[in-house]
């Protein structure tokens, strides 16, 4: 018997799944993940997820990315706010910010990300957060608000690690660690990350994990592969994969789930 596991984290949505969605939805079943937390990232992809999570009993995110944060309508609050009285949308997000490759202005980016933690504090929910090279700015917004939530494919340095358990957000890894080149650092800090804060997440169809062997022919990932990203955690933890998706599976019903029903 496989263990369950949970993917954390996955772009259903993406153009890259229209041809194959649901052969590639049995295959993640068949690689034991019964549940999948859907990523909005922008107000169509949001809306989008929702329906594909209210059609698969998933559940999903609505937020607007960084990366989207310059064509924001004025309105976007309550547009999200409106998504968020479903009860398949469980967080709030994927939302952040991303220096690394600037894709909307700095001052949009912080804009935006304060209103979703805004939000996400009124409403009582997770955030879902995205951070790229831009861990001062993060800490000082998060430092003026009190959410809880995860910070989503954490590739960051130690310093930003410590701060966001401290903090108290789990951590979300993703296939980042199965790769030789520059999985290094995030190898050697994933210990520091205690059993009660650990998600994996495929970040499908980005980041397949270059470990899989035998190698897949397409670089596209998805969910069944993150069986594979649990294996590397198991190892470099010195846990067995068993003791892993028990975690990360409490871990995830934990922070999304457990408000759902009340």
């Amino acid at each position: 018997m496989h263990n369950r596991f949970i993917d954390a984290g996955i772009n259903l949505t993406s153009s890259q799944f229209d041809k194959d969605r649901g052969e590639m939805l049995v295959r993640a079943n068949d690689a034991s993940i019964d549940n999948m937390l859907l990523i909005g990232c922008c107000l169509q992809s949001s809306h989008e997820s929702l329906s594909l999570a209210k059609q698969h009993d998933f559940v999903s995110t609505a937020g607007i990315h960084p990366h989207d944060a310059k064509d924001a309508p004025t309105d976007f609050v309550a547009q999200i706010r409106a998504l968020a009285e479903h009860r398949e949308v469980v967080a709030i997000g994927e939302c952040g910010l991303d220096f690394n490759r600037d894709f909307s202005p700095r001052e949009s980016q912080n804009a935006v990300l304060e209103q979703h933690l805004l939000l996400a504090q009124q409403l009582d929910m997770p955030v879902y957060l995205h951070e790229r090279d831009a861990f001062d700015n993060m800490r000082a917004q998060l430092e003026r608000t009190s959410v809880k939530g995860v910070l989503h494919c954490f590739t960051g340095e130690q310093d930003a690690l410590e701060f966001y358990l401290d903090f108290g957000l789990m951590i979300g890894i993703t296939g980042w660690l199965c790769d030789e080149r520059r999985g290094e650092q995030l190898q050697k800090l994933l210990p520091l990350i205690p059993d009660d804060r650990l998600l994996l997440e495929t970040d499908a169809p980005y980041l397949l994990p270059r470990s899989l062997k035998p190698k897949p022919k397409s670089r596209r990932n998805e969910p069944a592969f993150l069986q594979e990203i649990a294996k590397v955690a198991a190892e470099l933890r010195g846990q067995t994969i068993e003791h892993i998706s028990e975690i990360t599976r409490n871990n995830f019903q934990r922070l999304f789930l457990s408000d759902r029903d009340k």
